[in-house]
Parts: C-alpha cells; structure tokens; sequence
C-alpha cells in the first residue's frame, strides 16, 4: 500500500522573547518580577533587556535551524509500500494525524476524491506557514483532497473542505488556552451531503458533520500547527478541535433568516463559515421564570466578550416563541436587545484575565468605551455587548426541548462552496 506526502525547504522566523513562565493574571507585583529581574529560559538574559534591544535596534533576520526530530524527512511525494499498521504508525509518528486511524492516501483514493471537484488538482487553494522550514507553503487541490481522504470524506465533500481550506485559517491556534473553533454550513449542500441540523446535531452520529470537521483539523495539523511546545502551547487544550463543532443551520425549521443570508449570500448558495473563540456553555435547562437575555446575563458574567463579540446558537422552539411571542422578527432586532440587556458589573468585566490582559490597554489609550468603563466603580453595570452587529444568532436543533449554547466565539469570515464544486 502506497501513501501520499509532502516535504518543503526551508526560509525565516521572526524573534521570540520568552517569559520564565506565563504572565497572564498577574500582579504588577508579580509581573516586575518575571519581566524585569526574571531571565528567559532560551537565553538566561533579563526578558526586559531583550525586548528593550528588539525594539530599539535593527534586527537582522536569521534562517533559524529545523526543530530536532526523530523521524527522517523524505522529499518523496509517495512513501514506500509498507503494511498498513506500518504506515498508520509512520503518519501517526510525523505528526501528520489526530491520533486516531486515518484512511491512508493512496493514489488512487485521492484521484477518486479529486472527482468532486472540477477545479485542476495543481490549482492553488490556499497558503500557511509552514512552522518547521519557516516558509510559506502553498497547497493545492491535489494537497486538500489528501487530507479529505485521511479525515474519511466522500468525493462530494470536497468542495466544502476546499471552501474551508481557501480561508487559510487554522483550527488550531497557538494559544496557551483552550482556543477552539466551529464551522456552519448553511445551503443546498447541507441537504445533498446529508448534513445534520436536527437532534443531536452536534453529537457523534453524523457522517458528513464529523468527517468534514474533522478534515479542517488534520489540514491544519499538516499545515504545522500542532506541534508541542511551538505552536501548541495550551496547558489543556480543546476538545472541539477534533471536528470543530461542525454543523448545519436547521433554515427549514428557523423562523429567521438563515446566518449565511444575513452575511450577504443569496438562500440559494451553498457556504461555509468560521468561529473561533475560548469558550462554549450549554443550557442546563429551559429559561423558565427569566427571559434569554436574563439567562445570557448569568452566562456571559463568566465569558465576558472582547469586542462585544458573541455566537449563541438556539433550537428553533426558541426562535419561533422569539418572533411569533415576543415580536423579534429578525436576527438583528433580538441582537439589538440582546446589545442593550445583557449586564455585567465593571469589576467583573476587568477582573477577567483575557479582558485584562487584552482591553486594559484600549482602555488606558482613550479607547472608547472601554476608557469610560475602566473609571467606574466595581458595582457599576455595564453592557459589554456594545455592537449588536458583532453578536451571531445560529439557529440548530431538533426542537425537543428550547435549548441554547452561548458562547463568545467570533465570527471568522465564510466560503462559498459553489465556487469549488
């Protein structure tokens, strides 16, 4: 059995200053001391010596060495036949899975692939950073469609993994926190690929839900971010990376328009979307004695967003009592209230870690309204979600039961996936 792989050259990195350990949450207190008396532990020089010397002298731009590894690089585009145990060892071994089996590429499983798509297999699709050779690496049709195979896909799910694909965007982000990511496909295509949008939709029972996750995942893997201690540095990590939270709209049962028409798209187009963000909570039970937003209220106090950034995602049940019981006939009225109703006191905005680290600073230049929020007393309500255009309402379910999921995942951007079928 033959598979299919990849090797690139080598270019540049830009220079790394590293902490003794994390700052984030820290005192002042704390912070002079990891900053100005602590070393980095790559150079055992005063950190703030060496920021100090990058920011005020020209810096000459090095071909860094390739991390060490234990696993010899072939510039073989096809591995040599071995048993499948073998190979499923050598792709785990390189760093090229999720560590769970994958199809092996062979030949002639991604010309197979290949057949969902009109597109040339040389085309260009997109280009990442390539952490190992420090270099941008252009990958082609020919290029994703392997990473289809490897996640399981059928040939018709590729344009909607090339879509993905020509965002550039890694699922996986060099974050010490648990950065996760999620992706909505809304259109025909939901229907023609058999796409969950129903009960259970985020669950593990659908084949084109979990498979086209999961293939973002194994191409930003193979894009070179996964890699410990360089570009993962999460203490914990995520669990939504394994398929991204990938998941249809229910537009049949919704009483709104569906999230890619309000992006601009027509109803009839096919397309995929991005969210990224640190944190999702579900619904315990159904708002009974308090409205949504009194809900939301309780739930943001814990996840207070940057940008007054929010994606929650609600069973139709909920959309349909929003509109046809309490007159938000549109997405953007109930954001609007949502903009307006949902508070939180000003001192547990800023006793937020990633709020402090991230929006002091705005705050401390004059930006507006965090300048004005940082100057109130901690008792004071403040109502975070200050641009309702920033919140996303998704709407997904099987309506057994009004559920929700909030979360202060941001919006990415989104693919048409007509444009690569």
């Amino acid at each position: 059995m033959e598979s299919v792989a990849k090797s690139y050259p080598k270019a540049i990195a830009l220079p790394f200053i590293f902490t003794p350990t994390p700052v984030i949450g820290l005192s002042h207190e704390a912070l002079y001391k990891k900053i100005v008396q602590g070393n980095d532990p790559e150079t055992e020089r005063r950190v703030i010596d060496e920021i100090i010397e990058v920011l005020t002298t020209p810096q000459e731009i090095k071909k860094p060495e390739p991390a060490p590894t234990t696993v010899e690089e072939t510039p073989e585009d096809v591995l040599r036949p071995d048993t499948e145990d073998n190979l499923q060892q050598l792709f785990y071994d390189r760093g090229w899975t999720d560590g769970l089996p994958i199809i092996l590429p062979t030949e002639e499983r991604v010309e197979k692939m290949l057949t969902g798509t009109k597109r040339s297999p040389d085309e260009e699709v997109s280009q990442a950073y390539d952490h190992d050779h420090h270099e941008m690496i252009k990958y082609t049709v020919r290029d994703i469609a392997i990473y289809a195979v490897m996640a399981g896909a059928k040939p018709e799910y590729l344009p909607v993994i090339l879509a993905i694909a020509s965002m550039g965007q890694s699922s996986i982000a060099p974050s010490t926190t648990a950065f996760g990511s999620m992706l909505l496909v809304n259109g025909p295509i939901r229907n023609e690929l058999g796409m969950n949008s129903g009960i259970g939709a985020f669950s593990p029972i659908n084949q084109a839900n979990s498979v086209i996750g999961r293939a973002w995942t194994l191409m930003s893997i193979c894009w070179g971010y996964a890699k410990v201690k360089r570009t993962i540095w999460s203490s914990q990590g995520c669990n939504e990376l394994y398929n991204n939270m990938c998941v249809a709209e229910n537009e049949e049962r919704s009483v709104w328009s569906p999230f890619h028409v309000d992006k601009g798209y027509k109803p009839e187009e096919s397309v995929v979307s991005t969210f990224r963000g640190w944190a999702v909570v579900n619904s315990i039970c159904c708002a009974a004695n308090r409205s949504l937003a009194e809900e939301l209220t309780r739930q943001f106090a814990a996840i207070p967003p940057l940008n007054s950034r929010a994606t929650i995602i609600i069973d139709p049940l909920i959309a349909a009592n929003l509109k046809n019981n309490e007159g938000f006939n549109t997405k953007m009225d109930y954001c609007r209230h949502l903009s307006e109703n949902i508070k939180m006191s000003a001192g547990n905005y800023w006793k937020t870690d990633h709020i402090d680290m991230l929006v002091t600073s705005e705050a401390n230049l004059g930006v507006e309204p965090f300048a004005s929020w940082k100057s109130l007393p901690d008792d004071a309500l403040i109502a975070p979600f200050y641009i309702p255009e920033n919140i996303n309402l998704i709407v997904v379910g099987g309506e057994t039961s009004p559920l929700w999921k909030a979360s202060e995942y941001g919006y990415s951007g989104s693919a048409s996936v007509d444009e690569w079928r």
